[in-house]
């Protein structure tokens, strides 16, 4: 599988912080070797575009479990989010490059995969639909319903039962599958009664058309309503050390019910990895974090202490600051499944090698308590984006 485009890539976008990558991408050689030793996917192109399944083995990462009982999904312990892929990240990389690095995803052990028709629209499913068709039946797609889209924008919420059973078919098509692994409402419609939501993909459920159904950044009493119609296996909601909201509540009733926690933006869209910082330039046309208070430049240089506390930890352990970030993440509750997005083969090997570490009792305890005591500047949305997230 052809590489040679990543390194590249990796080396010309190196962040200008001084707490940067390059230390792990070069530390990390040795584990990148013994990850990639055993491709699952061969090319006769060298571009993903031909790809195919291999008899030999993939690495295999630690697993975690999403839902209970019944509705359990057994995972990777980090998931991808792919929608940086295609979309809301200035940038938009070759579509073979991102089919490449799905692919290595796959080969290092990950198996759960994070999409959206609203992604895009529709796009990045279908990116992820084809890089992952020579394997379907061994990783884990996890889709999303909810919004009305015209002349390829988001307009409004929808989630009555004929639009989700219209999106349903479209997403089957887009990835190139006949069942979607987890169905997420992608937001709450206060218009459509959530345990008629929960009744519609109950039914696709019966269908065959779905196995399991999500909620993201949904309030306690819409889970409970839902999850006594349809158990959930998942909770997807914005969780980091830059956004600790889900502890008060949603975490909380996730462990009562059995239901999985899916952490999305992670690493806070990329700030908490250091690749950030206050001289970034975003892409008006593609790029959600220009219109978000934390990331204009003032409040990143305010919460560039966030990227100090995380880099003292690391360096005395052989850690970047995003694989402290991901480690502390992973240490709150077994049941938390992170789903970071990269566009960068070392940044996902990175993540990905976050997972090994497991703190002591005693710096859990010391960590957290100074990264509680920082105060974050800026809101992680305003006007209708923050509404939409405490229904």
């Amino acid at each position: 599988m052809a590489t040679t485009s990543f390194n590249s890539d990796q080396q010309n976008e190196e962040p200008n912080s001084k707490n940067g990558r390059r230390g792990f991408i070069k530390a990390g050689a040795t584990m990148s070797a013994a990850f990639l030793a055993a491709p699952t996917f061969a090319s006769s192109k060298g571009d993903g575009s031909k790809a195919h399944s291999s008899s030999m083995s993939k690495t295999s990462l630690k697993e975690r479990t999403l839902g209970s009982g019944k509705w359990a999904m057994k995972v990777s312990s980090l998931g991808l989010g792919c929608m940086g892929m295609s979309y809301h990240r200035s940038f938009i990389p070759e579509k073979r490059y991102m089919i490449t690095l799905i692919r290595k995803a796959v080969d290092i052990g990950v198996n759960l995969f994070d999409t959206a028709e609203a992604y895009g629209p529709w796009t990045n499913e279908v990116l992820v639909g084809e890089a992952l068709q020579p394997i379907r039946k061994s990783i884990q797609i996890c889709t999303k319903f909810g919004f009305n889209i015209q002349n390829n924008q988001l307009s409004g919420l929808n989630s009555k039962p004929e639009q989700i059973r219209k999106v349903v078919e479209a997403s089957l098509k887009s990835l190139r599958t006949d069942y979607i692994d987890l169905l997420y409402q992608h937001r709450v419609d206060p218009s459509v009664p959530i345990e008629e939501v929960a009744g519609t993909v109950q039914q696709l459920i019966k269908e065959g058309k779905v196995k399991h159904f999500g909620l993201s950044e949904a309030g306690v009493d819409n889970i409970r309503k839902a999850h006594s119609v349809q158990p959930i296996t998942a909770l997807q909601s914005e969780y980091s050390l830059m956004t600790r909201d889900p502890e008060k509540d949603a975490i909380p009733v996730c462990e009562e019910l059995g239901i999985g926690f899916v952490p999305y933006s992670p690493l806070s869209r990329a700030f908490l990895s250091g690749y950030i910082n206050q001289n970034t330039k975003y892409n008006p046309q593609n790029d959600n974090r220009q219109t978000l208070p934390r990331y204009q430049a003032d409040a990143i240089k305010a919460n560039w202490v966030m990227i100090d506390a995380l880099a003292t930890f690391g360096n005395q352990r052989g850690l970047t600051p995003a694989q402290v970030a991901l480690s502390w993440l992973l240490a709150q509750k077994p049941f938390i499944v992170p789903i970071p997005g990269t566009t960068k083969q070392a940044h996902l090997e990175e993540n990905v090698a976050a997972i090994d570490f497991e703190f002591t009792a005693e710096e859990l305890k010391t960590l957290t308590e100074k990264l509680s005591s920082i105060k974050i500047v800026g809101d992680r949305y305003t006007g209708a984006q923050a509404e939409q997230t405490k229904k």
